[in-house]
């Protein structure tokens, strides 16, 4: 089915975009047929998920194939644990899925509106020193290439693809089917802690407390601070079985923190720091003594994620893992400089090396630092100014977020990076799937 494109917008308002044409396929054979349309043609064809990347890599001047119809449970390999979905399935979707097969998904981010395969094509990952990103969960997938075939890839067939194609960047084929390694359910004791920004940053590893001691004695650990602040909101979640008793927020604690306070208040305030800044220390300081301090336990998919409806704009970098404290101290020291009145928090983040060719935690244990600012406030100074930083650091950008970054600068970054060349040549020497962002990242 296809139609007149309207205009499409991502869900940070960073790109819009009008396609010649939208397509909703239903099957691997309609993707098929609209990819083999698009190449007779000459229009480069792109799928979109959910849109909740920031940068333009689902940006479709083309056809845009919208993947919500292709959704769903596929098969099920129990002995092994392992499920295949649907490309468009989304992330929230997946828990009730796979919940009744007694598995869960490894890890997941702490927004779960993506599509699964929007969520692995972007890197999109959570934290954890001893768990990769999403990507890292993929044991197989059925592609539809540049000229309409379908090309089924797994650790028995066509393997030597998989490391690309895992975390295809949507440059390589539209992804009709994502095999996932999983494991048994689990539940999550979350615990969330006000720490003190500098007793965490200057602990030497090895010292109690330390950023990397806690990092590693953690299952899963996070910490974001809001600047003009002193204190760091951690995050802290440990895994247990899923027989352990749940103690999960009651409705009301979950209304007054994650929906009143977290999404209401804050969107009111953010909105009212665009015409006055000088009440943003003050606003930090109000959230920093509201927020951070509760314990409970869930099933595991709902500690994960959190609903975020407060609009913004997002960069992050992946930097090693032992270089974070310095990097953040830089980034404090910047804006206590340029006397910026910063009213969105810093997420930091961890994850475990990998072997995916453009994970950005391809080769190395990786600290994650994202920053943000409200949607309706101008990025690009203060984008700009952090990501030196992260250069500074070895830092790869994250390829679905905010970032100047191009293909020479990229090349450098990634010790496979001419092989993923060499696969997309093969598998898409037309640049069927070609869009401005990749042209810019991966070059023409």
């Amino acid at each position: 089915m296809s139609a007149s494109g309207a205009v499409w917008r991502n869900w940070g308002r960073t790109e819009a975009v009008r396609p010649r044409r939208v397509e909703r396929p239903t099957s691997a054979g309609a993707v098929q047929r609209a990819v083999i349309a698009a190449a007779r043609s000459g229009i480069p064809i792109k799928a979109v998920g959910a849109g909740h990347s920031f940068t333009g890599i689902a940006v479709a001047p083309g056809v845009q194939l919208d993947l919500t119809a292709l959704t769903g449970l596929i098969g099920v390999d129990a002995e092994r644990k392992r499920v295949t979905l649907a490309a468009g399935t989304r992330l929230y979707d997946v828990p009730a899925l796979i919940e009744p097969l007694g598995l869960a998904m490894p890890n997941l981010g702490d927004i779960d509106r993506q599509s699964i395969s929007g969520a692995i094509s972007t890197g999109t990952h959570g934290t954890g020193a001893d768990f990769t990103g999403i990507a890292g969960q993929v044991r197989g997938a059925v592609i539809v290439t540049g000229d309409g075939s379908l090309l089924r890839i797994s650790e028995t067939e066509n393997a030597e693809l998989l490391p690309a194609v895992a975390l295809g960047l949507g440059a390589l084929g539209i992804l009709v089917e994502i095999t996932l390694q999983c494991v048994d359910c689990f539940a999550l004791h979350a615990r969330e802690r006000p720490l003190a920004l500098k007793g965490l940053l200057d602990a030497e590893p090895g010292d109690d407390g330390s950023l990397a001691d806690r990092v590693r004695s953690s299952d899963h650990f996070e910490f974001y601070w809001f600047p003009h602040t002193r204190t760091a909101v951690s995050k802290t979640n440990t895994r247990l079985p899923s027989s352990a008793s749940l103690a999960p927020l009651t409705p009301v604690a979950h209304w007054l923190e994650d929906v009143a306070l977290t999404n209401g208040i804050y969107r009111a305030t953010c909105a009212a720091a665009v015409a006055a800044p000088s009440i943003i220390p003050r606003v930090n300081g109000m959230a920093e003594r509201l927020m951070g301090n509760r314990e409970f336990t869930d099933r595991s998919h709902r500690v994960f994620a959190t609903r975020r409806t407060v609009r913004f704009r997002e960069m992050e970098y992946a930097i090693p893992a032992e270089t974070v404290p310095d990097a953040l101290r830089d980034i404090m020291k910047l804006i206590d400089t340029r006397g910026w009145r910063i009213s969105f928090p810093i997420e930091v983040r961890f994850a475990r090396g990998d072997d995916l060719w453009m994970s950005t935690a391809h080769g190395r244990d990786s600290g994650y630092i994202a920053v943000h600012r409200y949607y309706r406030e101008d990025p690009t100074e203060y984008f700009e100014a952090v990501e030196q930083i992260m250069l500074g650091y070895e830092g790869r950008p994250h390829w679905g977020k905010m970032h100047t970054r191009q293909s020479d600068d990229l090349r450098a970054m990634y010790p496979h990076f001419d092989d993923f060349l060499a696969v997309r040549d093969r598998l898409d020497p037309q640049r069927v799937f070609a869009n401005p962002y990749l042209n810019r990242v991966l070059g023409a």
